[in-house]
């Protein structure tokens, strides 16, 4: 039995320019066309779907995944704005103080002015000063 070679999947413009030529055929038959299939022991054609569509959201600049945080974990990226909670609090999001680099236990000086809270930073040092 000859072995059929795999052609090279195509990706970027080309990959695009082809699905749009093959627009009469089905999903399977374009993957098939464009290289995103394996041909098993057997001999059996099996079409990878899953690397096909990936591969033209990749080639159209569609990013589904949001830029991850250093712990690998998803979650909402700040959007420097927040609401009063219904209780009267103002809750600042852990993104903000990830980037600040705080600490449990550090500690702010609030001043309020017409429309604006300040918050200002207390050192350590400054502190135990004082």
């Amino acid at each position: 039995m000859a072995k059929k070679k795999n052609i090279e999947p195509l990706e970027g413009e080309g990959l695009i320019k082809k699905v749009k030529d093959l627009e009469n055929l089905t999903k399977e038959e374009k993957a098939r066309a464009c290289g995103y299939y394996t041909v098993t022991k057997n001999g059996v054609e099996r079409v990878n779907m899953m690397k096909f569509l990936n591969a033209l959201i990749d080639a159209e600049g569609i990013q589904l995944d949001g830029k991850q945080n250093g712990n690998g974990r998803g979650g909402r990226s700040a959007s420097y704005r927040i609401s009063v909670q219904s209780n009267g609090n103002l809750l600042i999001g852990a993104a903000y103080t990830k980037q600040m680099e705080l600490q449990p236990g550090d500690e702010f000086e609030i001043s309020l002015g017409r429309k604006h809270i300040h918050l200002r930073q207390i050192d350590r040092e400054e502190e135990e000063e004082s």
